[in-house]
C-alpha cells in the first residue's frame, strides 16, 4: 500500500517567492504531522536569538497528519512561530473548519519567512499559492474580515485571520477561523501582523486520496458509535467545557481573582448557560458538538473564558462574561491571556504596587465595564493597554515594576491557560511547570487523576502503578509522562483533545485506534508503541528547541503564589506545593524522560533528533 504525502509550501513575503514541495516521507514517519513536523521546520530554520517579531521569525501552518480525512474529530492544526508572548516555542491548535479546506486546497504546510512592505494575504486553491493585497480588509475586527473575504472570493472560502490586536502586535492576539476557532495561545496573530500577514485563505475543496476508501469508511463507524456511546462525550454535545466549571468551583480548585481566593460564584455553573444559548455547533468531521453559538453573536463561552473572564476577574454576570469572551474573539485577543493578566494588573493595584497614575483610573474587581474597555485598549494599544499588550514582557520592558512578578500566574512567562488552580492536584502542578510552551493544560492535563478511577484501570491506561489520590506527589510523573506523549501524537495527527484517551475518559481513542486510522488513510504502518516513541520525540525537540533560547531546569517551576500561599477555602483547604517534594518531583520525571537531572538529552538522543530535523528541507532540490 503506498503512503499518501501532501505539499509543503516555503513562503517568502521580503521577496514574495513561493516554493513547493513534498512533504518529506521520512519527516511523517518520524514525526507524522501537524505539531511534529512543525517542529522540525522550526528547529531547523528559526535563527538563534531571532526577535519574535522581526522577519526572521518563521511562521509555520501545519495540519496534521489526519486532517481532513473522514475520521472522527480530525479538524484540527498547529500554527507554530518563536512566540512574542514568551521568547520561547511558540505553538497553538486550532480547530473549526479552516484545517480541513487548507488540507483540500493542496497542502499540509506553509512555512512562511520575511515580511511583506504592505498588508497581504496568502490565498490557497487547487495546489496553487498567491500573495495578494490585504489593505481592505487591514483594520477590520475578525468577523468582518471573513464575511469580506467571502464576498470577495465566495462563500465556499475559509479564512485564519487576525484581528486589530494582531495588526498592533498585541503579544497575545489570535489567529481565529470562523467566530471562536482559535490559535490561541503564544501570540501567533501577533507574529501574522509583524509579517503584514492579514489571513491565509484556503479556497479549494478537492477530495483527499486515501489509501483505503471502504476500509476507513468502515472504521469510521465503528469508532463513530464506539465514542458516541461514551457518557463524557454525550455531555460534551450538550453543555460542551462549560461543564467543568461547577465541579472544579465546588472542589475549591478555580482560579479566582489571581489566585487570591479558590472559589467563586454558582452564577457561572453550566446550568445557568442555556438561556444565553442559540444551538451546539461543531468542527469538521466532529462527533462531539462541544461549541455553544450564543445570543449574542458569537460562539463561547468554553470553560477557560468563564473560569477566567468572569472568577478570576470577580465577575459573576454569565451574559457579561458572554459579551467579553465575544469581544475578545472580535479583536483577536487571547482569552487565556487576557483573563489572566487583567486580574494581576487588578492585584497589583489592589496592593499599591500600581496607581491611577499608571492604569488611567481604578482597577476594580467585578468591573465589567473596566474589563471591557482595557480588552479594546489592548487591541489599540491605548493607555494602560499598551502595558497589558506586552504580557510578561511588560516587566523586562520596564512597563512594569519587578515586584509584579510575584503575583503574575505564568510559567516560562506564558500566563496559565486552565481555569484551574493546580496546588491541590499535584499532577497538574507538575504538568504546568515542565509543559514546553509554558504555564498550559493542553500539552498534559491528565485530568483522570482527579477521577480516583480504580487502581487497575490506572495501571492498565499508565503501563505501571500509579497513586489514585491527587493530593499526593508519588507516580504523577508517570501520568504526566503518558498525557504529553498522546496529545503530542493527537495534534500530529490533528485529532481534538476532546475524543483522545487519557484527558476526561480511559477509554476514549488511543495509539490502537491511531494507528488503524492512519494506515487505512494515508497507508502507513505505524504501530501502537511506533506512536509512543513519535510523542516522546516530539517532546525532546520541542526540549531541544527551548534549551536553544536558553531555558533550564530552574525554567520548569511556578508561580510564587503556588508555593508560598495555601489555598484558602472548600475542600482543597490549606494545600500548596511544598518546594522539596515538588524538585523531587522533577527529578522523577526528568529520569522517566531519560534526561539528566538538569534536564538535559544525552548527546546521543540529541543527535538522533537533529538528524532527523535535516529532513525538513528549506527548499526544494
Amino acid at each position: 500500500m503506498k503512503t499518501i504525502v501532501g505539499k509543503t509550501a516555503i513562503i517568502d513575503l521580503s521577496a514574495r517567492t513561493v516554493a513547493v514541495e513534498d512533504t518529506p516521507i521520512q519527516l511523517v514517519y518520524h514525526l507524522l504531522g501537524g505539531r511534529g513536523v512543525n517542529m522540525a521546520y522550526l528547529y531547523r530554520m528559526l535563527p538563534l536569538k531571532t526577535d519574535a517579531l522581526g522577519p526572521e521569525n518563521v511562521l509555520i501552518f501545519g495540519t496534521g497528519l489526519l486532517t481532513g480525512y473522514p475520521v472522527p474529530n480530525s479538524g484540527r492544526m498547529n500554527i507554530s512561530a518563536k512566540s512574542p508572548e514568551s521568547g520561547i516555542l511558540g505553538d497553538s491548535n486550532m480547530g473549526g473548519f479552516f484545517p480541513a479546506a487548507m488540507k483540500k486546497s493542496g497542502f499540509d504546510r506553509l512555512v512562511i519567512t520575511g515580511r511583506a512592505n504592505w498588508p497581504v494575504y496568502v490565498l490557497l486553491s487547487n495546489g496553487s499559492v498567491e500573495i495578494r493585497d490585504a489593505d481592505p480588509y487591514w483594520g477590520l475586527i475578525v468577523p468582518d474580515t471573513q464575511t469580506a473575504l467571502e464576498q470577495d472570493l465566495g462563500k465556499g472560502v475559509r479564512s485564519a485571520v487576525i484581528g486589530p490586536a494582531g495588526e498592533n502586535l498585541v503579544r497575545f492576539a489570535t489567529v481565529m477561523n470562523a467566530r471562536k476557532n482559535a490559535a490561541g495561545r503564544c501570540g501567533m496573530g501577533a507574529v501574522m501582523g509583524s509579517k503584514n500577514l492579514k489571513a491565509v485563505v484556503a479556497a479549494g475543496d478537492a477530495p483527499l486520496k486515501i489509501a483505503d476508501p471502504p476500509g476507513l469508511r468502515a472504521l469510521r463507524k465503528e469508532l463513530t458509535k464506539y465514542l458516541q456511546a461514551s457518557k463524557i462525550i454525550q455531555i460534551y454535545g450538550k453543555v460542551g467545557t462549560a461543564l467543568l466549571y461547577e465541579p472544579a468551583n465546588k472542589l475549591g480548585a478555580m482560579r479566582t481573582k489571581n489566585g487570591q481566593m479558590n472559589q467563586w460564584s454558582s452564577n457561572l455553573n453550566a446550568s445557568e448557560i442555556d438561556p444565553h444559548i442559540d444551538r451546539m455547533t461543531a468542527c469538521s468531521d466532529c462527533t462531539v458538538h462541544c461549541r455553544h453559538v450564543n445570543k449574542y453573536g458569537g460562539e463561547g463561552p468554553d470553560f477557560v473564558a468563564t473560569a477566567l473572564l468572569g472568577a478570576n476577574t470577580g465577575i459573576d454576570d454569565f451574559t457579561e462574561v458572554i459579551k467579553l469572551n465575544n469581544l475578545c474573539n472580535d479583536l483577536g485577543i487571547d482569552t487565556a491571556s487576557a483573563g489572566t493578566l487583567i486580574p494581576w494588573a487588578m492585584e497589583l493595584y489592589q496592593r499599591g504596587i500600581i496607581d491611577d497614575k499608571q492604569t488611567g483610573g481604578p482597577l476594580l474587581w467585578g468591573d465589567v465595564e473596566r474589563v471591557r474597555g482595557l480588552l479594546v485598549d489592548i487591541s489599540e494599544r491605548r493607555g494602560f493597554g499598551d502595558v497589558l499588550a506586552d504580557s510578561s514582557q511588560s516587566i523586562p520592558l520596564g512597563k512594569m515594576p519587578p515586584e509584579a512578578a510575584d503575583y503574575l500566574i505564568a510559567v516560562k512567562n506564558l500566563p496559565q491557560s486552565d481555569g484551574h488552580d493546580p496546588r491541590y492536584i499535584k499532577s497538574f502542578a507538575l504538568g504546568v511547570a515542565v509543559a514546553s510552551r509554558g504555564a498550559d493544560h493542553l500539552r498534559n492535563r491528565p485530568t483522570m487523576d482527579i477521577l480516583r478511577l480504580p487502581d487497575d484501570l490506572r495501571e492498565r491506561v499508565y503501563g505501571a502503578p500509579t497513586e489514585g489520590d491527587p493530593t499526593v506527589y508519588e507516580t504523577k510523573e508517570r501520568v504526566v509522562d503518558f498525557s504529553d506523549k498522546i496529545f503530542a501524537v493527537c495534534d500530529a495527527l490533528g485529532i481534538c483533545r476532546f475524543v483522545c484517551q487519557g484527558w476526561n475518559s480511559p477509554k476514549l481513542l488511543g495509539y490502537r485506534h491511531f494507528s488503524r486510522m492512519i494506515k487505512e488513510a494515508v497507508g502507513l504502518e505505524v504501530d501502537p508503541g511506533d506512536l509512543d516513541e513519535i510523542g516522546r520525540r516530539v517532546i525532546d525537540l520541542e526540549r531541544l528547541i527551548n534549551q536553544r533560547e536558553g531555558l533550564t531546569r530552574a525554567d520548569d517551576t511556578l508561580p510564587r503564589r503556588y508555593f508560598e500561599d495555601p489555598m484558602p477555602s472548600g475542600h482543597t483547604k490549606g494545600h500548596k506545593i511544598d518546594r522539596k517534594q515538588f524538585e523531587n518531583l522533577i527529578d522523577c520525571y526528568y529520569e522517566l524522560k531519560g534526561w539528566d537531572l538538569e534536564g538535559n538529552l544525552t548527546p546521543e538522543r540529541t543527535a538522533e533528533i537533529q538528524e532527523i530535523t535535516k529532513i525538513a528541507r528549506m527548499s526544494p532540490d
